[in-house]
């Protein structure tokens, strides 16, 4: 039996006696994903990692299907332009594994989400969201992040500048009981760090062409 082997059966049964520890689902990410991140994808791993691992704590969280929007969605648009493109679903399967949960169902759910939302207006989609949760949502930044993934798939969707301005997320937060204000904090943040994200990008992509130019000038 080799010392992977091993090593997840003693995770499993740990699972099954207690909760993974913070430290433990990274040792564990890592035995699964023993590969070097580029930094700049970095700190976005372990975040999403620590998120996880403390969601899997709360008793009154429930892997609903937005949620499973949010987490696939959300990690799609964060790896966007990881290098090398073969380890994104090793990634993910890492990170869903090593904090109890099921990367297979976290996808299947999600596209089929996804999918049943498809071709309807704002109002048709939010009711659905409404009338396809459940009575008491435990409020996490995934899932409201999925939620609003979801509400963009509309056809007479329009992106605000001002995360206030949409109504439609008004109406959920009254409706499912969710803090407004934390809402509409945390998708504009979410939407800021990936205009960052998106910059820092490309200057890294600039860089890499400037050294590169650098190297030829000198090999010449």
């Amino acid at each position: 039996m080799s010392q992977l082997t091993l090593r997840l059966l003693r995770f499993t049964y740990k699972k099954l006696k207690e909760k993974l520890t913070v430290s433990d689902s990274k040792a564990l990410f890592h035995e699964q994903f023993p590969f070097v991140i580029p930094n700049l994808y970095k700190r976005i791993v372990d975040e999403m990692l620590v998120e996880l691992n403390l969601l899997n704590h709360q008793s009154e969280f429930i892997q609903d299907s937005y949620f499973c929007v949010g987490l696939s969605e959300t990690f799609k648009e964060l790896t966007n332009g990881y290098e090398p493109k073969d380890h994104l679903e090793k990634l993910f399967n890492a990170l869903c594994n090593s904090t109890n949960f099921s990367p297979d169902e976290i996808l299947k759910i999600s596209e089929a989400t996804i999918k049943s939302h498809n071709n309807k207006n704002l109002e048709e989609i939010s009711n659905k969201i409404i009338q396809e949760s459940s009575e008491k949502v435990y409020y996490s930044r995934i899932l409201i992040l999925g939620i609003y993934k979801i509400i963009t798939l509309a056809n007479d969707f329009k992106e605000e500048a001002d995360i206030s301005k949409l109504e439609v997320l008004t109406k959920l937060a009254n409706e499912l009981n969710l803090p407004l204000t934390k809402v509409e904090k945390d998708i504009s943040i979410y939407i800021s760090n990936l205009k960052k994200f998106e910059q820092a990008k490309e200057l890294l992509r600039e860089t890499i062409l400037s050294e590169r130019e650098k190297r030829k000038k000198i090999e010449k």
